[in-house]
Parts: structure tokens; C-alpha cells; sequence
């Protein structure tokens, strides 16, 4: 088990950097003169010879990848050209709005996915697992916009107006403190992650009931409770926490639009600002910081799948 956990762990280094190389080189060899387009067609020359210097644009392009890798390494996220604020710094407060987006939304869908899932496969062909199933396959073919469109014509400006339509905070406060503002953008991320965990909970339940394990242990006479918590679920939740680590992960980009659509100030609303203003520091910092989201959640997914499922814990392959 320690062995499977250390490979996950090597292949999630690995992807890391291979990301790193795709981020860095997509970003330097985008079209154009960076420092120009920074500063404008009226630049004079110091000003552009100051912003390749500060960017180490004169360094060959192998040799910048490096020193920006470095600085990953020790926290250096670079300097941001469009505010001369360190990318760290810039970063920090979009950093904790967005993870207290994610995060909240992750506390909610996940335990109501799972439980609609069980609820849902308990209840098999009756009006309970009909709605479910209904409401998930709706609410799973709509996009994160469409859903927030919706909730915002609901509950802000035609039907209902209680809750605000996007995201407004005077300076010096952070977005919880003011919790009507986060209720809408947390609701299109639980609306959309839910679903997806609900119908594979169900399925997954679905088939560990009809298997010959419970069958044995309800002939013996156990508990249907005892049967449904400690031999159908421990089994069926392995595969489901890969799904979570899928729409958790998914969350991390995802939350782009969230935060576009509300105009949260969180790392999706700073992401687009760079690429507006052409800020590759801040472009390739969201970028990583999203992908080790990613990396680390799909991570979890795979040390939880190993824990719980008695194959990968005793066998040699995964």
C-alpha cells in the first residue's frame, strides 16, 4: 500500500512539472513583443528595456523556464508588471476568497451528493430515486453559467431580489464578511458538482447491494442498517471518491466563471484581469496554483481509493 501511495505521489511530481514546461512555454511563446504590449505602442525604449529586464526577457527562454521554476520553489511567484506588486502578494487575499468558495461549496455537495446517491439507490424505482435521478440528469447538462444566470434572474432581479447579484466589498474587508454574497456563488458550484456525485453514489451503491457479500450477511439476519454502513458503503465509496476528486477538481477551474459571472475577487477574476492587461506573472502563477489544486486533490482521490478498496491495498498493481 505504502509502495502504491509513493507512486501516485512520483506520478503527481511529474505531472507537475510537465505542467510547468506547458504553462511557462505557452505564455512565451505567445505572439508579439510582451513588453509592448505592456506598456503600449507609445513606449519609449528605457521603458521597454526596463520591463525585459524586470521580466527576464533578454535571458534565451530555457534559461528564464529555470529561473522561474526556481522561484516556485521559494515562494518567488515573480512581480507583476501591470501593478509592480509581487505575484505573492497580489495573490494572497484571492487565494483565501477562492478557497473559501471552493471549500464551502465542497462541504455542501459532497455530503449531499453521497447521501442523495444512497438515498436514491435504497428508494430504487420509486418517486424518491425518479426525482433524484431527474433533477440530476437536468441540472448535470446544464453549464455553470446557465446556472448562474438563473439564479441571478431568481433571486436578484426579476422573481426574487434578497440576494445580490454580484460580489462588492469596501476595501480593507474579505468576502466573509459579508455572507449574503457568497450564497449564489456557492449554490452554482453545489448545483453543478452534486449531481455528477448523486448518480455515481447511486450506481455504485446499486451494484455493491446486489452483490453476493450483502446478500450473504442480510440471509444471516445483520441489521439492514449494520449492512448498509459497514459492508455496502465502505465498499461503494472507493470508486465515488475518484468522482469527488474529479468534480472537486473541476471546482478549481471551473470557479473561472463562478467568479467572472459574480465578479468575485477570487484567483478566477484575477486570472482574467492578467490575460486583459497581458500580465504573464500573474497568468502563469493562477495557472500552477489551479493545476496543484488539481494535482493534490486527484492525489487524495487515489489514496483514498487505495485505502478502501482491498485489491489495491494488497495487490502489486493498481
Amino acid at each position: 500500500m505504502a509502495r502504491l501511495i509513493l507512486q501516485r505521489l512520483a506520478i503527481s511530481i511529474v505531472i507537475l512539472f510537465a505542467v510547468s514546461l506547458i504553462i511557462f512555454f505557452a505564455t512565451v511563446l505567445l505572439p508579439g513583443d510582451p513588453a509592448r504590449a505592456i506598456l503600449g505602442q507609445q513606449a519609449t525604449p528605457e521603458r521597454i528595456a526596463a520591463i525585459n529586464e524586470q521580466m527576464n526577457l533578454n535571458e534565451p527562454p530555457l534559461t528564464r523556464y529555470f529561473l522561474w521554476l526556481g522561484g516556485l520553489f521559494v515562494g518567488d511567484l515573480g512581480t507583476s508588471v501591470a501593478t509592480g506588486q509581487p505575484v505573492s502578494q497580489l495573490l494572497s487575499d484571492r487565494v483565501g476568497s477562492s478557497v473559501v468558495l471552493m471549500v464551502a461549496a465542497a462541504l455542501i455537495s459532497v455530503p449531499a451528493g453521497v447521501i442523495l446517491g444512497i438515498v436514491s439507490a435504497l428508494r430504487r424505482g420509486k418517486a424518491v430515486d425518479n426525482t433524484v435521478t431527474g433533477l440530476s440528469l437536468v441540472l448535470a447538462a446544464l453549464p455553470e453559467f446557465v446556472v448562474g444566470i438563473a439564479l441571478v434572474a431568481f433571486f436578484s432581479t426579476t422573481v426574487f431580489t434578497i440576494l445580490p447579484a454580484v460580489t462588492m466589498r469596501p476595501p480593507g474587508t474579505q468576502v466573509w464578511d459579508f455572507p449574503s454574497q457568497l450564497i449564489l456563488p456557492i449554490a452554482v458550484l453545489v448545483l453543478v458538482v452534486t449531481p455528477y456525485i448523486a448518480r455515481m453514489m447511486r450506481a455504485t451503491m446499486l451494484e455493491v447491494l446486489d452483490s453476493g457479500y450483502v446478500e450473504m450477511a442480510r440471509l444471516k439476519g445483520v441489521p439492514e442498517r449494520r449492512v448498509i454502513f459497514r459492508h455496502a458503503l465502505p465498499h461503494a465509496i472507493g470508486p465515488v471518491a475518484q468522482v469527488i476528486a474529479i468534480q472537486l477538481a473541476w471546482m478549481a477551474g471551473g470557479v473561472v466563471v463562478v467568479e467572472f459571472l459574480f465578479r468575485f475577487p477570487g484567483l478566477g477574476q484575477a486570472l482574467i484581469d492578467a490575460v486583459d492587461y497581458r500580465d504573464v506573472q500573474v497568468v502563469q502563477a493562477v495557472t500552477m496554483i489551479v493545476a496543484l489544486i488539481y494535482v493534490i486533490v486527484n492525489l487524495l482521490a487515489d489514496i483514498v481509493g487505495i485505502l478502501t478498496n482491498p485489491k489495491l491495498r494488497t495487490g502489486g498493481d493498481a
